[in-house]
């Protein structure tokens, strides 16, 4: 779903982002759905314009006291109203439903560009104007799938009803005579061209008044995102917030990201009544200017009340019709927001995924059981270079420890190994069956038998194997949680979550396994027995890892060690 908009045009960019659903698997159902509730709006429009003729029948038999003509007149309307009520009702149902089939593939598709080539990975690194893309795909995608439809059906709406009733208005409407200066001015359907007139002048005041509502709904959803961002983030690290006692600084932070919100939803109410004001004087007008026109004619006798409220009724009609701009310029403003969201979450996906393709990182998975790094250049997204690794070959049960002081490019190394860091070049040989395990480790959510497995959930272990790994591992306090779904990342320990990577590592049994500081948080004694358990249950699994304390240099035998400064590092292989 991450598409070139070649357009710079907006309904350009609306037709490119809405292209790949009617064109998708869905299609047929899609365009079925359409096509029914584009009948459906043609049923309201014509089921109006018999309401119109009702209307001058019934006033008229109002006005000559015919009592018969009046009942009659009452049973037709409860037709009339049930045929609407049933056109009304199921118009809005299927509309609701192709909104949300349209974002449900929508959004798996963005699903799949989001996560394939580790996209959401490197949205977080470098230049990218894509700000919180959960709320992009969770919030702008509904929103434009349903500002599409709506707006795009409404205008269709008003098109249709403008072509119905123009003409009945032009047959109602008396010509308006005027002279000026001795000429003799005729204009005929004069109400046509004053409902057009008069809308023509309120969609340019409109315009004039609401359009800076489109950047301020832009910003309001990503202060709006930054706000909901910073409230999870306080939650997620409750725990060392309480012990820096750093309640006074979130509040602060919170309060200027909330301040940030309410600044601009201020200046969009400032702009909402602006709107507000007009377009409610615009259609309270509206509502007068037609008798007032009309009122010459009934009071001459020359049409009956009947013909007066036709009047009345079809210019209300043929002006709503005509207004559907100004009437619908907040939404026109918010679907411009999500479609310039939208535009450049796809602009920056696209760069994302050309920047991997065109990554100078060659990384070849294989069979063999060994790890090759040549002639590899270690590098921070602004393309700055850490250091330099021109040929390192391990081989299977060369467990090695890379070392080196804090910040000189060990972790980038090990991404860079890994493959997620399509910033460095070189090329890297690595076997399939490897596994990383980070300094902090990923628990998601789910039970914790998800947890131990993830992500290859549905791997065959029975659960007392499980039981005598989390026991193995210091954690046979969780044996009986197995099936629980907890936020595992706030129930345990950073030492419990750490051990729980090992104990994923004894289930999973890569040949490889890489660990990134992944015992940092252990005390000594249980970081030296964790290491010794990895030793015996894992002998064919080679060892590499990042630490800092020499203890664990005595499972290891060879060291990578990085000497240096940023930019001038260099890296010495040996034997412990």
């Amino acid at each position: 779903m991450a598409l070139r908009l070649t357009s710079s045009r907006f309904l350009g960019k609306v037709w490119q982002l809405s292209k790949p659903y009617w064109q998708s698997e869905e299609k047929w159902i899609a365009r079925g759905l359409l096509l029914t509730i584009v009948v459906l709006n043609l049923g309201m429009v014509y089921m109006s314009v018999i309401l119109n003729k009702w209307n001058s029948d019934f006033y008229n038999a109002l006005q000559e006291l015919d009592k018969e003509a009046f009942t009659h007149l009452i049973l037709k309307f409860s037709i009339i109203a049930a045929i609407f009520i049933a056109i009304a009702v199921y118009r809005i149902y299927l509309n609701m439903m192709l909104q949300l089939r349209w974002r449900r593939w929508l959004t798996n598709a963005y699903f799949t560009e989001w996560l394939s080539d580790r996209s959401y990975f490197q949205l977080e690194r470098g230049n990218h104007q894509t700000d919180n893309p959960d709320q992009r795909i969770a919030e702008d995608i509904d929103q434009f799938t349903g500002d599409t439809l709506n707006l795009s059906l409404g205008l269709l709406n008003s098109v249709v009803t403008l072509a119905s009733f123009i003409t009945i208005l032009w047959g109602l409407s008396s010509p308006l005579n005027i002279n000026i200066a001795g000429h003799h001015i005729n204009i005929p359907g004069f109400m046509v061209w004053a409902a057009l007139l008069y809308a023509v002048v309120g969609s340019f005041v409109m315009h004039k008044i609401g359009k800076p509502l489109i950047g301020l709904n832009f910003m309001q959803q990503k202060f709006e995102a930054n706000f909901r961002y910073s409230m999870v983030r306080l939650r997620e690290n409750a725990e060392g917030v309480a012990l820096y006692n750093g309640e006074d600084k979130e509040r602060e932070l919170l309060e200027w990201r909330f301040t940030d919100v309410w600044k601009n939803t201020w200046q969009i109410m400032r702009k909402q009544k602006q709107i507000v004001g007009f377009n409610s004087g615009y259609n309270q007008i509206a509502i007068i200017f037609p008798i007032i026109i009309a009122a010459p004619s009934f009071f001459s006798g020359a049409i009956k009340l009947g013909g007066l409220m036709q009047v009345n009724n079809a210019f209300s009609q043929v002006m709503g019709a005509v207004s559907w701009f100004v009437d619908s310029y907040a939404s026109i403003a918010s679907w411009k927001a999500s479609v310039d969201r939208l535009t450049t979450y796809n602009q920056d996906m696209i760069e994302t995924k050309q920047q991997s393709a065109h990554s100078k990182l060659l990384m070849t998975r294989h069979q063999n059981d060994h790890l090759t790094i040549a002639q590899c250049a270690i590098k921070l997204p602004n393309g700055t270079t850490l250091s330099h690794l021109n040929q390192l070959t391990l081989q299977s049960g060369q467990h090695t420890l890379i070392s080196g002081q804090s910040g000189i490019g060990k972790s980038t190394l090990m991404k860079t190994i890994a493959g997620i860091w399509p910033f460095s070049e070189g090329n890297i040989e690595l076997t399939e069956r490897s596994l990383f395990l980070p300094q902090k480790p990923y628990l998601p959510t789910g039970t914790l038998r998800e947890v131990l497995c993830y992500p290859n959930v549905d791997i065959n272990i029975s659960d007392q194997a499980i039981e005598q790994l989390l026991s193995d591992c210091q954690l046979a306090h969780f044996n009986h949680k197995l099936d629980n779904t907890e936020q595992w990342s706030h129930t345990m320990s950073p030492g419990e979550q750490q051990r729980v990577a090992i104990v994923r590592a004894l289930i999973l049994k890569p040949t490889w396994l890489f660990l990134d500081e992944a015992t940092s948080s252990l005390d000594e004694e249980t970081e030296s027995y964790l290491y010794q358990l990895l030793a015996s249950r894992l002998p064919n699994t080679t060892l590499v890892s990042i630490a800092h304390r020499s203890k664990v240099a005595h499972y290891h035998q060879y060291r990578l060690h990085a000497q240096g400064s940023k930019g001038q590092v260099s890296w010495q292989f040996a034997p412990i």
